[in-house]
């Protein structure tokens, strides 16, 4: 290197020993034949970008093809009248053609236990006493069909009446699904962009390793000149993901995570996105 004083210019240059500078010289030859023969050929060309819609939706799909969530709480609990549905589910229940089968399979067995034998004892006995032509004929047959009705009506009564708890089940069933279904809804939401942020990311980095490859190639070239000057401080990576990235990332995927371990606890996706954001950020 050079310097100058008072007295005129003077030069100082700095040698290394001869087998030193040699080797660092056949060193550098072979830096710059591998530079040449590489800096053309980046391993990240020809990479094909992941699609993530294609893996959630399907081809030619996107998020905007579906409901979206406001419009799935709509359709499944700010619109739903409970009443209407209970009414619904009951009504279904008590009334179902198994139901009335069975109805009418019992009042079947009833008429021809009647007129297999209570009929003929009835009809034997005011023969006997010659009442068969009297009022009181008429009076006992409809009595008899009087106490068939209402063995029915029970009958029925009662078989419906065991259905109500069914119903009743029915209906807060359909409540946690209905529930359940935009919970879920939510979560796959929350998947899908906790993993688009991933997969754009990882596309953008591999788009800039491949765009950055030779200046890669070149740092390689500038540490080996500077090899004799003593270790430096180099670049070997480029196109990482970006803090602000995996924080977000890593939060939306705690919570995710933390609503579905804690069983839809809101506290839990909270505490899992806290947990999920202090990852992201390391």
């Amino acid at each position: 290197m050079g310097s100058s004083d008072s007295g005129g210019d003077s030069t100082t240059t700095i040698q290394y020993a001869g087998y030193v500078e040699s080797k660092h010289k056949s060193f550098l030859n072979a830096v710059k034949s591998y530079r040449q023969a590489t800096t053309g050929d980046s391993p990240y060309d020809g990479y094909t970008d992941i699609e993530i819609d294609d893996g959630f939706f399907g081809t030619g799909y996107a998020i905007s093809s579906f409901p979206s969530l406001y419009d799935m709480y709509g359709k499944f609990m700010a619109g739903l009248d409970v009443d209407a549905l209970y009414g619904q589910v009951f009504e279904d229940a008590i009334n179902k053609t198994e139901i009335n089968d069975l109805v009418a399979a019992e009042s079947a067995l009833l008429d021809d236990d009647i007129d297999s034998n209570v009929l003929p004892r009835f009809q034997t006995g005011m023969r006997d006493i010659n009442a068969v032509m009297s009022s009181s004929f008429v009076t006992g047959k409809a009595l008899i069909e009087d106490a068939r009705v209402k063995s029915v009506a029970k009958f029925s009564a009662g078989v419906k009446y065991q259905m109500i708890p069914v119903a009743t089940d029915r209906w807060k069933t359909q409540l946690e699904w209905n529930s359940g279904t935009v919970q879920m809804f939510t979560e796959i939401m929350k998947l899908y962009f906790s993993a688009k942020m991933d997969v754009d990311e990882a596309n953008y980095s591999m788009s800039a390793k491949d765009k950055l490859w030779p200046f890669t190639v070149l740092d390689y070239e500038r540490a080996a000149l500077g090899a004799l000057q003593g270790a430096r401080k180099s670049t070997t990576d480029v196109g990482g993901a970006s803090s602000g990235a995996k924080a977000i990332s890593g939060a939306l995927s705690g919570a995710a995570l933390g609503f579905k371990a804690s069983g839809g606890n809101p506290l839990g996706a909270a505490i899992g996105g806290v947990l999920g954001l202090a990852s992201g950020l390391f």
